[in-house]
């Protein structure tokens, strides 16, 4: 078992092409196991971490809150998207050849969480019962974007005041609710004052009516606490898979992809439950769930 969870740690979490695996084992611990018997080694693991990603996604959906964001991967010689669905402790992966809505549609099911945070993706909006969070990270860059591009007129001033959000939104452990609503009403007024400028360059016009299109997305997460003001630990989620596609350069077949993306759902679980990526994969293997802290032994 400590060997399996060695190779499946080896290839998903470091990225180690197979032929290099094959030699670093038997480098390290004199085993002689060729690429075809790492291959069925690596396949034989899929039903162990499914069986673990629909525990995670069990809880995810249990929730009254998710974020999404989707990152490019190579399968064969196809295009494909790795996304993350998040939220607390709790993240689940899935590799699809599409970008679209049918993606989120097919692993919400029948399920609406009353919230959603994502970046401005078409496909990720129109989930959430309630509202929609737009990452405001992502929407500060749209901002610099259009500064850089010539807009003196909205640019400026909109992305101190989202900044300024982003800083209430990080002290709100130490405010109360009041508080919390007479800071969301001033965030709406000071928009007002900005959105009632008329930019004359052609990207302030443009970021103009990206604001009006997302203004009601903006400070959702105000008051409320079980949100962030950004995406950012999606794009941590996201981090390593980037890392493995440049070291790989992606997947021959489609079942690579797939249980990579529920090795990545069990992985990033794992670090958001403080348990490291080898225990949780010795776990997984043994068929018990990433529960709580495990003192890695190997």
């Amino acid at each position: 078992a400590n060997i399996r969870a060695l190779v499946i740690y080896l290839r998903s979490v470091q990225g180690i092409p197979l032929g290099r695996l094959r030699d670093v084992l038997f480098d390290l611990f004199g085993l002689s196991i060729s690429e075809g018997a790492l291959v069925n080694i690596l396949s034989a693991s899929a039903a162990s971490f499914k069986a673990a990603v629909s525990l995670i996604k069990a809880r995810l959906l249990a929730g009254t809150a998710i974020a999404s964001d989707e990152t490019g991967v190579r399968v064969g010689r196809a295009n494909w998207w790795l996304w993350v669905f998040h939220h607390g402790d709790s993240a689940v992966f899935v590799a699809d050849a599409h970008r679209s809505k049918a993606v989120v549609e097919a692993f919400l099911g029948d399920h609406r969480p009353d919230f959603w945070t994502s970046d401005r993706l078409s496909a990720q909006a129109g989930w959430a019962r309630r509202n929609h969070q737009v990452c405001l990270a992502h929407l500060i860059r749209d901002v610099q974007y259009a500064i850089e591009a010539g807009d003196a007129v909205l640019g400026p001033s909109l992305k101190g005041l989202l900044k300024r959000a982003c800083a209430i939104g990080r002290r709100r452990a130490d405010l109360k609710d009041s508080t919390l609503k007479t800071y969301q009403a001033d965030l709406e007024r000071r928009l007002d004052c900005i959105m009632a400028r008329d930019p004359t360059s052609p990207a302030g016009i443009k970021l103009k009516r990206m604001i009006k299109k997302t203004r009601a997305n903006l400070f959702v997460f105000i008051q409320n606490r079980s949100l962030e003001a950004t995406n950012n630990e999606a794009e941590r989620a996201l981090r390593p898979c980037a890392v493995y596609r440049k070291i790989t350069n992606g997947f021959r077949q489609e079942w690579g992809a797939h249980l990579y993306a529920d090795v990545r759902s069990v992985i990033e679980t794992a670090r958001r439950r403080s348990i490291r990526a080898l225990e949780a994969i010795r776990l997984t293997l043994k068929g018990l769930p990433i529960l709580t802290p495990v003192s890695a032994s190997f």
